[in-house]
């Protein structure tokens, strides 16, 4: 990537220079999923399904999220194709480590958790001609999310759950590079969950998140904020649950590049949906699901496929 653009004064052929990279600066966090630094979130979208505002009793647990996606177009502010040729392919797995603690705050159970996310990326893209057709692969840790201070309260057909979720800049970032797992920024993201389940097996579940990120140091690119939420309806039969989910997605603020506002603030959108079960067996479950995005503006437009593993200690 140029380092001309931290001067604010970029050429014109430099300004497309920059557009080219930022655009295609995809990465993973905490295990997902494939981002955009202008146009897309941290958070791997869809990685939360049934019972996602349920903290589980006092005790540790141990959940795998295995992800595979793939895209082959990148959507601009109008849902059009943005580049001429693009491809990415990501396999991403995330290792969460939960603690539920025997301690009450205000009424609600007092927990902890981390995830380790780590992932294989593939990314080929050109913008359009004359600029050159460019690949680019890595195999990289990414950016580690903790939370302190997760409280869960619990009633008869309702659970809630609330935390505030940290993403430390840990993961693989070289604004040279088209491939990157880090985004090299802190991200703060405050979390409401809640699942509600009937006597008869009626499960609607859904975890709403917003984020407030910081300025990459090594681009002054400031992303802007961003709501999603991750959503569940189905129903439970004896130790199988059925059911559709995904997510949805939209960025509030807008880009910013050196201060300034970047084109028309780069901000991104998706929805996705499809079908999604899940085994109960003893102490362990096992979650697979299949998302398509639709409706995606200024960010990859693709398909998720996830295996999620569960088990309590």
């Amino acid at each position: 990537m140029s380092k001309s653009r931290h001067s604010g004064k970029a050429k014109p052929f430099a300004k497309w220079f920059i557009l080219a990279a930022v655009v295609s600066l995809v990465l993973i966090a905490n295990g997902n999923v494939f981002a955009t630094e202008g146009g897309g979130g941290a958070y791997p979208n869809g990685a939360e399904d049934f019972m996602a505002g349920a903290l589980p009793p006092p005790g540790t647990y141990f959940i795998n999220y295995l992800a595979y996606y793939t895209a082959d177009r990148f959507n601009d502010k109008d849902g059009d194709k943005l580049f001429r040729k693009f491809e990415l392919d990501v396999v991403a797995n995330t290792f969460r480590f939960i603690h539920v603690t025997k301690h009450k705050i205000l009424g609600g159970n007092w927990a902890v958790h981390a995830f380790i996310p780590l992932g294989y990326m593939e990314v080929e893209r050109q913008i359009a001609p004359p600029f050159p057709h460019e690949r680019d692969n890595r195999f990289s840790l990414g950016d580690i999310i903790i939370d302190p201070f997760i409280l869960g309260w619990h009633w008869k057909n309702f659970h809630i759950v609330t935390g505030v979720d940290i993403y430390i800049p840990t993961g693989h970032f070289d604004e040279e590079d088209l491939a990157n797992f880090g985004r090299n920024y802190w991200t703060f993201e405050p979390v409401v969950a809640f699942t509600y389940l009937s006597d008869g097996g009626f499960e609607v579940s859904s975890k709403f998140m917003y984020d407030f990120n910081t300025e990459n140091p090594d681009t002054d690119y400031l992303s802007g904020q961003e709501f999603h939420f991750d959503y569940t309806v189905g129903f439970h039969i004896k130790n199988w649950s059925l059911g559709v989910g995904g997510y949805y997605y939209k960025q509030t603020t807008k880009d910013e590049l050196n201060g300034e506002k970047f084109l028309d603030g780069f901000k991104g959108q998706a929805i996705a949906l499809g079908p999604q079960v899940k085994y109960d067996y003893k102490n362990m479950s096992f979650t697979l699901k299949y998302q398509k995005e639709v409706e995606v503006k200024n960010k990859p437009e693709g398909d998720k496929f996830w295996f999620k593993f569960s088990y309590a200690f």
